[in-house]
C-alpha cells in the first residue's frame, strides 16, 4: 500500500489528528500529523467515502476517499475555475469543501481568532496560507458583499424569468399530451428554488439537499411521488444516459430532455442529483456554501446518469 505523507508539524501548540483514516476498496487514506489552519469534518453520505485528488484544477482521483464523519486537518484552501472552494489535506491532496463542515480548534490561536469572528451571517475565514489566519472584520468584506450582490442579481433575473414565462402561459394553448405540461411545470418551480439555502437532510420548502429538491419539484409540480434519496431515485426511469457504457463521452445536450434527472457517481452509488431544465442547463441544491442554483452542464463536471421520469 503507498503511503502518502501529510504535512509534518511545524509548531508545539499545532493542532493534530492522529489515527483518522478513510476505508476505501482501493486504498486506506491516513491524516498525520501536521501544522493546520483548520480542522474539517467530512460531510458526505452515511458510509460513504468522498474522493481524494490530486490537485484542485482538474485534478485526478487518487484512488482513495476519507470517510464519512471522520477529522482532517487542513494546510491550505484554493477556488478552481468555477469557483468551488477546495481544502489541501496533504503534500498533494485534496478534497472538496462542499461535503465538509468546521470543526472548532482548541489552540490558543484558535480561541482568539474565534473571539473576533464577525456577527455577520454567513461570514467566510480569509484562510491564505498553512498557518496564516487573518483577523474577520466585524463587517461583512467586500468580497463577500460582491458575491451576494451576485446572487441576488442571478434570483431577481431567474424570478423576471419565471414571471414572463408563466405570464406567456396563460396566453398560449396547452398540449394536449400531459409529458410537456409537466415538463414546463417542473422547469417553473425548480426556476422558483434558486436562491434558497441548502442544508443536508432538509425536504423543503426553506431549504433543500440535491435529493430532496428533485423530490419537491416533481410532487408538487408534477404531481409525481419520486423517492427521497439519491440511491432510489436513480433506479426510477428510463435510462438515457450511462457514462460506463458511452465509452466515457459525455452526454450530448441533444439527447436530454426538459425534466430528465442528471446523478453524479455510478448507478449502485450515486452522490448528487439535478433536474435538467434545457438549453444545456440544470438546477440543483449544490453546497452549503453555493445554495439552491442554476448551473451549465460542463464535461469538466458533467453527470454519469441519466434518467428519464416523464
Amino acid at each position: 500500500m503507498t503511503k502518502h505523507k501529510l504535512f509534518k508539524l511545524g509548531a508545539a501548540a499545532a493542532l493534530t489528528v492522529t489515527g483518522v483514516s478513510a476505508i476505501t476498496s482501493l486504498k486506506t487514506a491516513h491524516a498525520a500529523n501536521f501544522t493546520a489552519i483548520k480542522r474539517v469534518k467530512i460531510n458526505y453520505l452515511p458510509g460513504k467515502g468522498l474522493n481524494i485528488w490530486t490537485n484542485y484544477n482538474k485534478g485526478k482521483f487518487m484512488g482513495y476517499r476519507a470517510k464519512d464523519g471522520t477529522i482532517w486537518n487542513v494546510a491550505e484552501t484554493a477556488v478552481d475555475e468555477k469557483g468551488n472552494l477546495w481544502y489541501k489535506v496533504g503534500t498533494r491532496e485534496w478534497i472538496e469543501a462542499r461535503y465538509t463542515v468546521d470543526v472548532g480548534m482548541d489552540t490558543p490561536a484558535s480561541i482568539n481568532a474565534k473571539t473576533k469572528k464577525s456577527t455577520a451571517k454567513n461570514g467566510v475565514n480569509n484562510v491564505i496560507s498553512l498557518g496564516t489566519v487573518t483577523k474577520k472584520s466585524t463587517k461583512k468584506s467586500k468580497a463577500t458583499k460582491a458575491k451576494a450582490a451576485k446572487v441576488k442579481k442571478a434570483k431577481q433575473i431567474v424570478d423576471a424569468a419565471v414571471k414572463k414565462t408563466s405570464k406567456k402561459s396563460t396566453t398560449k394553448k396547452v398540449a394536449s399530451t400531459q409529458a410537456p405540461s409537466k415538463a414546463g411545470a417542473i422547469v417553473a418551480l425548480a426556476k422558483q428554488q434558486v436562491g434558497k439555502p441548502y442544508a443536508w437532510g432538509a425536504n423543503g420548502p426553506d431549504s433543500f439537499d440535491c435529493s430532496s429538491l428533485v423530490q419537491y419539484v416533481f410532487k408538487n409540480a408534477a404531481g409525481m411521488n419520486l423517492p427521497r434519496t439519491t440511491y432510489d431515485q436513480v433506479k426510477v426511469g428510463q435510462t438515457v444516459y450511462q457514462k460506463s457504457q458511452a465509452n466515457g463521452q459525455p452526454v450530448s445536450a441533444n439527447n436530454l430532455q426538459v425534466g430528465d434527472l442528471l446523478f453524479w457517481g455510478s448507478e449502485s452509488s450515486p452522490y448528487h442529483v439535478a433536474i435538467y431544465i434545457g438549453n444545456n442547463q440544470y438546477v440543483n441544491a449544490a453546497t452549503p456554501e453555493q445554495g439552491t442554483i442554476l448551473q451549465t452542464m460542463t464535461s469538466y463536471f458533467a453527470p454519469t446518469i441519466v434518467k428519464r421520469v416523464l
